[in-house]
């Protein structure tokens, strides 16, 4: 699929989150968009081309999921499995910071593999919502076994018995890595339609990856595409960065943790070198330094 570079200027249509409503149809979703972000994220490793299709849409799912929540902390979602990709973890702080990364088994993987069932085999998806140590979390899981990632959060929609929802994503790349959902939810209540869900359905079916990533198609002409007979409103969109919660702190805490056996597979040339799973950052410590840290 060919797509164009991403535009940057006063109109932004990357990195944002555009939350709307169909009075018609009684539903509300999200529209999130990833462009700049998505790409600084993914060339921050050397993922198969599959794997950054599959974290691009990760991402954007967090964002629309992410940003329809009330919370205070970080809201993640993982998918662990016994395929080639074993894990996949990203998430979004309720200040909009987005991270996220792949863990690879090591086997081969097809350039044109686009199944989630191919990808990370077998496994269970998560959904957490952590505020602090102060507070309990909330997690929610779903076995692995659909098609694509949109069906297995539509899945664990349906098991978690909370609104009828829906979801499209997609992801591409041309010159920078772009990603898009759109999340729609049936709002509390009865409607005067008892054909809107069926209706609401079939539109989404009609909406098209190019139209999703579409860099010259802003999110609100997207929508009064999709809806416009319907009478949809937007509100205020919500911006989204990429931005690691890693510190050199917390590489110390993480070499307080490592068991003796292990801490000699952080020694590279007499040194110590911690790495960050989601940005690649890599925090440096002479032996001394060690020493002392698991003194303290």
């Amino acid at each position: 699929m060919a797509l164009r570079a991403a535009r940057i200027g006063a109109d932004r249509t990357d990195d944002v989150v555009l939350p709307f409503q169909v009075d018609g149809l009684n539903i509300r979703g999200r529209v999130a968009r990833l462009g700049p972000a998505l790409d600084m994220i993914l060339r921050q490793h050397a993922y198969p081309r599959p794997v950054s299709w599959l974290l691009g849409e990760a991402l954007a799912l967090a964002a629309a999921v992410g940003s329809s929540l009330k919370f205070d902390g970080v809201f993640s979602i993982q998918a662990k499995g016994n395929g080639p990709v074993k894990l996949l973890v990203v998430d979004m702080s309720s200040a909009g910071h987005l991270r996220g990364y792949a863990q690879l088994a090591g086997r081969p993987i097809a350039a044109d593999e686009r199944r989630l069932d191919h990808l990370v085999g077998k496994g269970q998806l998560a959904f957490t919502i952590d505020q602090g140590p102060d507070t309990e979390r909330y997690q929610g899981i779903v076995a692995l076994g659909e098609d694509t990632l949109a069906d297995a959060v539509d899945h664990y929609f349906q098991q978690s018995e909370q609104l009828k929802t829906r979801l499209v994503m997609a992801a591409g790349l041309s010159t920078a890595w772009r990603s898009a959902a759109l999340m729609v939810q049936r709002l509390p209540g009865e409607t005067p339609d008892p054909d809107a869900w069926n209706r609401t359905e079939h539109l989404l079916a009609s909406l098209t990856e190019e139209e999703l990533l579409d860099v010259d198609l802003r999110a609100e002409d997207l929508l009064y595409r999709l809806f416009h007979a319907e009478g949809v409103r937007v509100f205020s969109p919500r911006p989204v960065e990429a931005r690691c919660r890693c510190t050199r702190e917390r590489a110390e805490g993480a070499l307080r943790l490592v068991p003796e056996a292990e801490l000699s597979d952080l020694m590279v040339d007499g040194r110590f070198i911690v790495t960050c799973q989601f940005c690649n950052a890599s925090n440096i410590f002479s032996e001394a330094e060690v020493q002392a840290l698991r003194a303290s």
